[in-house]
C-alpha cells in the first residue's frame, strides 16, 4: 500500500476511536462513517444499520457515561488488508477502566473494525464490540459469523467494482488508442497540405526551365543550320545552366517528398543525427502553407533565428519532427485567433529559433516557438499538457497534441516549458542536453 493511502487509513481509524471513545463531536461522524456502516455491540440487540442510528448510539453511550472517569487501554491484535487493497480489518483489545461510586470496574472489549477504500478515501463500514477471547458468551458467535459474512459481502463487492475498472481501462486505452491514431493523422493531413503548396514552387521551375530549355534547343537547331556556332555554343551554355535549376528545384521537391515519408512512416524507435536547423525551417515554412491552405485571408510574418553552431542531435526524426510541427501550428493558430479580435494595429509574427548553450558541463540544445497571439490565460496553464485537455472548439482539436509532444521530449531526455502572458503571447523552449544517453 502506498505511503498516502496508508497513513490516511490511519488517520481515518484513529478518529473513529476518538469519535466514538474521546467525546469528538458526533457532527463530524459522516467524515469517517459509511452511509450504510452496519455495526453490533456485545449484545445481540445492540446494532447499527446505518450513520443515523450510529449517531443514536453515541449519543446514549455519552448519556450513560456521563461523569464517569474513564480510561482505555489499546492493544492491537490484528491489522490485516483485504481485497486487494480495497478494504482492511483492525482487531484490537480494549482495557475500559471506569470509576464507579469510588471503585474502578476494568470491562475487557474487543473491538474489529473493517474499513473500505472508495473514491479516493476510507471510511468505516463496519465494527464489532465483543468479549475477549476467553470471554465470550452464547451470542459472541452469532456476531463473529455476521462480520465473516460483511468481510464476504465486503471481497465481492470490491472483486465487482475492480472488474467494471477493468473493463472501463480497457476501453479507455483503446479510445486513447484512437484518438492519438487521430491526432497523427491531422498532424499528417496539415504536413500535407503544407507540402502541396511548398512542392508547388519546385516544380514551378521545372517546368518553366523545362519549357525554356525545349525553345533553346529549337533555336540551337536553327543556328546550327546556318553555321553560327558561337551562338550554338552561347544557347547551349544557358541550356546547361537550365538543366542546373532544373536539377537543384528536383532535387528539393524530392527532399519535401522524403521528409513527408519520413513523417508519416511507422515509428521504428531508431535514434539518429538529426539537423534540427533544417527540421526547424522545414516544419516552419509547412506549418504556415498548411494553414493558408485551410484559410487564404490567413497571413502572418514568420522568422527564423537559427545558431550556426548547433549540433546534429541524437533524436528519433519521425517524432520530434511531430513535437515542432504541433508547436508551430499551435502557435499560427494563436496569432490567427487574435487577428479575428485584434484586426488594427496588429502584425501577427511566429518566431522560430534555436540555440547551443556549450557550458562545460552542460551542454543543452534550445529550440524556442514563440507568437504574439492571445497567450495562455492563467488558470488553464497548468492543464495544457493534460491528455485530453484543448481549449478549441469542438472537432477542431483532440487535446492530445501537446500532451505527446510532452511525452516525446521527456523520452529524449529533455524538457518542454512554457511561458505565457494572457494578451501578449507564449513561448514553448525545448530543452534537450546534447550527448545525452538514450
Amino acid at each position: 500500500m502506498d505511503t498516502q493511502k496508508n497513513e490516511d487509513l490511519l488517520r481515518v481509524y484513529h478518529n473513529f476511536k476518538q469519535l466514538f471513545f474521546y467525546n469528538f463531536s458526533i457532527d463530524q461522524s459522516a467524515k469517517y462513517m459509511n452511509e450504510s456502516i452496519m455495526a453490533y455491540g456485545t449484545h445481540v440487540d445492540e446494532r447499527v444499520n446505518n450513520i443515523e442510528d450510529f449517531n443514536h448510539v453515541l449519543r446514549l453511550q455519552r448519556e450513560q457515561s456521563d461523569g464517569l472517569e474513564l480510561q482505555i487501554t489499546e492493544i492491537p491484535v490484528l491489522s490485516k488488508t483485504l481485497s486487494g487493497e480495497e478494504a482492511h480489518l483492525f482487531v484490537e483489545e480494549l482495557q475500559l477502566q471506569m470509576k464507579v461510586d469510588g471503585e474502578y470496574i476494568t470491562l475487557p472489549l474487543r473491538l474489529t473494525t473493517v474499513l473500505e477504500y472508495k473514491d479516493k478515501r476510507w471510511t468505516i463500514t463496519h465494527f464489532h464490540g465483543s468479549n475477549p477471547q476467553g470471554n465470550e458468551g452464547d451470542e459472541d458467535t452469532w456476531h463473529a459469523n455476521k462480520l465473516k459474512e460483511e468481510n464476504e459481502r465486503l471481497e465481492k463487492v470490491v472483486m465487482e467494482r475492480t472488474n467494471e475498472l477493468n473493463v472501463s481501462l480497457e476501453n479507455l486505452k483503446s479510445t486513447q488508442t484512437q484518438l492519438i491514431h487521430a491526432e497523427k493523422m491531422a498532424s499528417l493531413g496539415e504536413l500535407t497540405a503544407g507540402i502541396a503548396h511548398e512542392i508547388q514552387n519546385p516544380l514551378n521551375f521545372v517546368n518553366n526551365f523545362s519549357d525554356v530549355s525545349a525553345e533553346l534547343i529549337d533555336e540551337m537547331n536553327e543556328e546550327i543550320d546556318k553555321q553560327d556556332f558561337e551562338e550554338v555554343k552561347a544557347i547551349n551554355a544557358d541550356l546547361k545552366d537550365n538543366l542546373i535549376k532544373i536539377n537543384h528545384h528536383g532535387k528539393r521537391a524530392d527532399a519535401i517528398v522524403k521528409g513527408m515519408l519520413e513523417h508519416s512512416r511507422t515509428n521504428s524507435g531508431e535514434r539518429v543525427s538529426t539537423d534540427l536547423n533544417a527540421q526547424a525551417e522545414e516544419f516552419l515554412r509547412l506549418s504556415y502553407h498548411g494553414i493558408r491552405a485551410k484559410d487564404k485571408h490567413f497571413n502572418s510574418n514568420f522568422k527564423l533565428d537559427l545558431d550556426p553552431t548547433l549540433p546534429n542531435a541524437n533524436v528519433i526524426p519521425q517524432d520530434f519532427g511531430r513535437v515542432l510541427l504541433n508547436l508551430i501550428n499551435n502557435a499560427f493558430y494563436a496569432v490567427s485567433e487574435r487577428c479575428k479580435t485584434d484586426k488594427e494595429n496588429y502584425q501577427p509574427v511566429v518566431i522560430v529559433s534555436t540555440k547551443y548553450l556549450s557550458a562545460q558541463d552542460n551542454k543543452t540544445i534550445v529550440i524556442s516557438i514563440k507568437d504574439n497571439g492571445n497567450g495562455i490565460p492563467e488558470n488553464i496553464k497548468e492543464k495544457i499538457f493534460q491528455p485530453f485537455f484543448t481549449t478549441k472548439p469542438t472537432g477542431s482539436g483532440t487535446g492530445l497534441g501537446l500532451s505527446l509532444a510532452y511525452d516525446i521530449v521527456k523520452a529524449h531526455g529533455g524538457e518542454l516549458k512554457v511561458e505565457s502572458q494572457e494578451g501578449n503571447g507564449t513561448e514553448f523552449s525545448i530543452s534537450i542536453p546534447f550527448g545525452h544517453k538514450l
